[in-house]
């Protein structure tokens, strides 16, 4: 989780989906979608300055590694098996996802309910379809 939002919302990996990519074609949605945690080095002139401008990839990490240590705890003891691993992860990043979306329209410059309605519908759009990779990744993993 930690290199997916790394990578994917690095600075170059968010310059390069936004420049590089067809915006016709599905192949260039996901990627731009991979991109939604971004992350900057430097404010560029954001209201709110850097910590603003990074609080939304800083909340998904935080959310998802405490989702992800909760959540299959309890689901993985009552039925042991990958499916029920792979389902625990993926649920854990949409709804982290999510969260993260609310809580930095909430806490960042200029909040609003609106705002945070909205952000919430596109962070547990990228949680939805990018959590299979977390899924994935949190199979074997211990209980």
């Amino acid at each position: 989780m930690l290199l997916l939002v790394g990578i994917a919302g690095s600075p170059a990996f968010t310059r390069w989906a936004a420049t590089q990519t067809d915006p016709q074609s599905a192949g260039a949605f996901y990627v731009r979608l991979l991109a939604w945690p971004a992350w900057w080095l430097d404010a560029d002139g954001q209201a709110g300055g850097l910590f603003a401008a990074n609080l939304r990839a800083v909340l998904l990490v935080v959310l998802a590694v405490g989702l992800l240590y909760l959540l299959p705890a309890a689901q993985v003891a009552r039925v042991p098996g990958s499916v029920s691993q792979f389902f625990s992860g993926w649920a854990a990043y949409v709804l982290a996802a999510g969260l993260a979306a609310v809580l930095a329209a909430l806490l960042g410059p200029n909040p609003s309910l609106l705002g945070a309605l909205q952000d919430a519908s596109t962070g547990a759009g990228y949680g939805f379809l990018t959590g299979w990779i977390i899924g994935t990744a949190s199979l074997g993993g211990r209980a």
